[in-house]
């Protein structure tokens, strides 16, 4: 076969969930990307939202089959032997589209071929083939000792997808609890830490703190989790707006390495938003504020793909002006930022 050999692995990657301005809501997903040459093959398909079949909410009796899959040990589930390598996020439904490849041995060695974008039983690669991804030579020993890896518990430790909201339990932070459940993140509320014990506190993994909340309260909070041995991000809302208190918390549960998000940088100020994205993908821009009678605004400014590298995005000043924030979106990446209004002179 022509296929060069490449590097296998797998690393933990996240599909942020989110309140978006329409209502609708996005799943929190983590599982285990491929990382083929040092770089996640995801990042490779730029408009693409979905995950791959090991997903850490999954069975482990689910989990070891798609393993098995994966090591062939077991019968293809798609004809000409393909496999599904991303799949839909929100119910891993084939009829919502997917992305397969065939994969097969060749001696000791493990082949990924025919990428293709598939929505029913069989692949039409003249239309739908991934031309530029692939083929993939995966030497046997370290693509098995990466998946077997799995299996034996070395890379399924659960991430911490739950916050600690501290604050009053009133309106908004009960509808933010609600929100983040809805979408796969748990959430607990209260004034203080001081009474919750240490090994509850080791369960979160991150603190958000409430606009009213002191600098003293804040402080004792800190000192709650340093004494229990947990560090965990401190989120400080930037509006009482629940989509960005939302994105706020997907960033800061994001645990990833930097080289690995696809959002770099976001700013903002009342006339252009600058962007920056490590990898070609699609990202949605949306603009948020409170109008004088304190109802929310949402409003998309921006939705396309962008190239590697940064990039200027003029905004509607109505979309933004007031107080006001700016939330960015990519596939597993998620940033929001105040914007910035000038003074006048």
């Amino acid at each position: 076969m022509a296929a060069q050999y490449a590097s296998f692995d797998l690393a933990p990657a996240t599909r942020a969930g989110a309140v978006l301005a329409d209502g609708d809501v996005q799943v929190h997903r983590d599982f285990m990307d491929f990382v083929v040459d040092g770089h996640p093959l995801l990042f490779r398909l730029s408009d693409l939202d979905a995950v791959s079949p090991l997903a850490s909410d999954i069975p482990p009796a689910i989990l070891t089959e798609q393993v098995r899959g994966l090591l062939l040990e077991s019968d293809a589930p798609l004809p000409g032997g393909r496999y599904v390598i991303y799949g839909c996020p929100e119910c891993a439904d084939l009829a919502c589209g997917a992305v397969t490849a065939v994969i097969q041995r060749d001696g000791d060695d493990f082949v990924w071929r025919d990428f293709a974008w598939q929505t029913g039983e069989h692949a039409d690669l003249a239309f739908n083939g991934y031309h530029g991804i692939g083929p993939y030579r995966f030497a046997g020993a370290e693509y098995r000792a990466a998946l077997a890896a799995l299996l034996d518990g070395d890379r399924t430790a659960p991430a911490r997808r739950r916050v600690l909201l501290i604050g009053a339990r009133v309106a908004l932070p009960a509808r933010l609890a609600a929100a983040l459940r809805t979408i796969g993140i748990g959430a607990d509320i209260a004034e203080d830490a001081a009474a919750v014990p240490a090994d509850e506190l080791r369960a979160y993994g991150a603190v958000v703190f409430g606009t009213a909340v002191t600098e003293e309260q804040r402080s004792a909070v800190r000192r709650s989790f340093a004494d229990a041995g947990v560090d965990v991000p401190h989120v400080d809302g930037l509006a009482p707006i629940v989509p960005v208190l939302v994105a706020q918390i997907e960033h800061a549960l994001d645990g990833g390495p930097d080289g690995r998000r696809r959002l770099a940088r976001l700013t903002a100020t009342g006339a252009a938003a600058d962007v920056e994205v490590t990898s070609a993908c699609r990202v949605r821009l949306t603009a948020y504020r409170v109008d004088r009678l304190h109802r929310t605004r949402a409003q998309d400014v921006f939705d396309g793909v962008l190239e590697p590298g940064a990039h200027r995005i003029a905004l509607d000043a109505g979309a933004v002006k007031g107080r006001s924030c700016l939330v960015a979106r990519a596939p597993g990446s998620v940033l929001a930022v105040a914007v910035g209004h000038r003074e006048p002179g």
